[in-house]
């Protein structure tokens, strides 16, 4: 099979192709997983983690990608819940322990990182990892469903936002235009506040429903009552802090951040952006549950995701692309073009 493999990790900075394409042996299910024949597979933030080093893999090389769309085309012993052909994805958790909070334990394994992932014509996982798909989406609308959405749904649980109170987004990517639609269904009296340092960012945000978007260290019209940042960077952090309402929670969606801004820390004041009751929570990566919940409620919906297309060969350009340019919706790549619905 064709593969997409990191062998080390490496700085996206100087380099454009952090990723190579090797042929491999097709694996082979074990008790209780199943052999996908993988669709398409979308381009996450993580994986610039990973390949940067700020979340290593345990080992090398390993397959990336964890916003999986695939068919099933073989069952191992036990496989009760799944059948072959049908369609599910794969998100971030490869496996944990099950129960309510195996997003926090140390069994936690994530999906093409601690094991090989979705850049790759086949892969492997637990029967219980795999999710059917909603059939009002193709492959490539689904794919950021499985991350992209699904973390951003538990980030907005964390919220706990009641409608009608203000929220506010601050990163415009591949999560937060899902969410935004999210919050919009669910808390539909709440108004959405939009930070972003792209102009056209902002612009899509108001697209999409947003009260108001403005630049990161904008303010907006009035105090809000919870904020999800999607960010890489730590001004953000402050600037949001800076715009908490009194009892406001700060939500961080993201699995690091890094370290170029570092020193914006130091402007914290605890009279300014802590004091009044006010709070941070971040978010430890994504359980079975919060996808198998968010899944249907997306086609209820339904949330429509942007994407922009890539074959399995551009995978490097796609994650340059992510890098160091603007971002719109999420980055799909095509793995296997004879069996993907784009």
């Amino acid at each position: 099979m064709k593969a997409m493999i990191l062998r080390r990790t490496i700085s996206l900075s100087d380099c454009d192709e952090p990723l190579e394409c090797i042929d491999l042996p097709v694996p082979e299910p074990q008790d209780g997983e199943v052999l996908l024949r993988v669709s398409v597979c979308g381009v996450c933030h993580t994986e610039l983690d990973e390949i940067e080093g700020r979340t290593p893999p345990p080992s090398y090389p390993v397959i990336p990608g964890h916003e999986v769309i695939a068919r099933v085309e073989r069952l191992g012993r036990g496989v009760t819940r799944l059948k072959a052909g049908q369609r599910v994805g794969v998100g971030w958790i490869h496996s944990s322990s099950g129960d309510e909070f195996e997003n926090l334990s140390p069994d936690f394994r994530a999906t093409g990182r601690d094991v090989n992932g979705g850049y790759a014509e086949f892969m492997t996982v637990p029967e219980n990892y795999a999710y059917p798909i909603p059939e009002v989406y193709s492959d490539a609308e689904a794919a950021p469903l499985l991350c992209a959405g699904a973390v951003g749904y538990r980030a907005l649980k964390l919220t706990k936002l009641r409608d009608g109170q203000r929220l506010g987004l601050t990163g415009f990517g591949g999560s937060a235009h899902i969410v935004l639609q999210l919050a919009r269904h669910r808390f539909p009296n709440s108004p959405v506040f939009v930070f972003a340092r792209d102009q056209a960012a902002r612009e899509f945000a108001k697209q999409l429903g947003a009260e108001w978007a403005g630049d990161t260290t904008d303010r907006p019209p009035e105090p809000l009552d919870a904020i999800i940042d999607t960010t890489p960077a730590w001004k953000p952090i402050v600037e949001a802090l800076a715009c908490l309402a009194p009892n406001g929670r700060l939500v961080v969606n993201a699995i690091r951040k890094e370290n170029q801004d570092i020193q914006e820390l130091t402007r914290l004041s605890y009279h300014e952006h802590l004091w009044m009751e006010r709070e941070i929570k971040t978010v430890a990566n994504v359980t079975q549950f919060d996808i198998r919940e968010f899944l249907p409620l997306a086609a209820e919906i339904p949330i429509r995701p942007e994407v922009e297309i890539y074959p399995l060969h551009a995978a490097n350009q796609a994650l340059v692309d992510l890098k160091r340019k603007p971002v719109r919706g999420t980055k799909v790549l095509v793995v296997n073009e004879e069996s993907a619905d784009c």
